[in-house]
């Protein structure tokens, strides 16, 4: 079962606390150790932004169904594929159908967070700014998502299958409550965060096999559609904040290379997938920043002034 977002805050702020009392000890482990510490006290508050939110969004139920019809009929008009005709060819496949229930309601946050744990251990360098695309994509979705959108299971006189109750596996249950607000069906997280996993991985491992991690991805929109618990157009918009968020960064860093031009330490700014890499005096060593890194940087030239 997810955290509660209560469970994650707690948790944050006991661990930022130890973190900041240990600081001072001599040891050689201390350093690493505050670290690591500090990141994971931010990625659970992070997270428990995100179920707060979505717990704000559970009332947020007028016009959920309209909304969701609106949007079935702008796919057909796209002439995009039937979420109804997929899940149709799975739905009386027991063991496929369970199996997709499974990966749809337990895979999206351990992927996540397996994938950060790997960034933060083996490349620190890469970290930051692939959790900060991560957070302002999971910003841009909580926004949108204040908005209602009913999920396909909601209109089963269209042909949908609730495959989660259907199976007894429903993450949800029948009467509207569960661990996730019902109605945030636009855009999907799932397949945002699994977007953010694929393209991390793609792009900074050097292993041969990594591309077996777009299996993920793939098997992520698989699930969402077959089990009726999204619209293919979830997973389009999330893509698309993603692709935002990644610009802002893009852009950030081009007004700050900008600023900086004809500047001793002036900042060479080259973009990369899910971030932007900058050279410059201050920053060497880290071939990769993220936004938070830059504000840092521009303080520190800041304060020598």
């Amino acid at each position: 079962m997810l955290l509660s977002w209560q469970t994650a805050l707690k948790m944050a702020v006991a661990i930022i606390v130890v973190a900041l009392s240990i600081r001072r000890v001599r040891r050689p482990w201390i350093v690493p150790a505050v670290a690591t510490g500090k990141e994971l006290s931010l990625v659970l508050a992070l997270y428990a932004l995100w179920q707060y939110a979505h717990d704000l969004a559970i009332d947020k139920t007028e016009g959920a169904i309209d909304h969701a019809r609106w949007l079935f009929a702008l796919e057909q008009r796209m002439h995009l594929p039937s979420e109804v005709s997929l899940q149709n060819v799975l739905i009386h496949h027991k063991l496929a159908m369970q199996f997709l229930n499974i990966y749809y309601g337990g895979m999206h946050v351990p992927m996540v967070g397996i994938m950060l744990i790997w960034l933060f251990f083996r490349h620190r360098e890469r970290y930051a700014r692939v959790r900060t695309s991560l957070a302002l994509m999971i910003a841009g979705c909580l926004t949108i998502q204040m908005i209602p959108m009913a999920p396909p299971r909601f209109l089963p006189d269209l042909g949908f299958v609730d495959a989660g109750l259907l199976y007894g596996q429903s993450v949800y249950g029948r009467g509207g409550s569960g661990m996730s607000n019902q109605l945030a069906a636009m855009p999907s997280q799932h397949v945002g965060w699994s977007l953010v996993v694929g393209f991390a991985v793609v792009s900074i491992s050097t292993s041969k096999w990594r591309w077996l991690v777009l299996m993920h991805t793939v098997l992520t929109v698989i699930a969402v559609v077959a089990t009726a618990n999204h619209w293919w157009l979830d997973g389009v918009v999330a893509g698309l904040v993603l692709a935002l968020a990644y610009g802002l960064q893009v852009a950030y860093a081009a007004i700050r290379a900008r600023f900086r031009h004809g500047e001793p330490g002036a900042a060479s700014v080259r973009i990369t997938p899910l971030g932007v890499d900058v050279s410059r005096d201050q920053l060497q060593g880290s071939d990769a920043v993220s936004v938070p890194s830059l504000l840092a940087a521009y303080a520190d030239d800041t304060s020598r002034r």
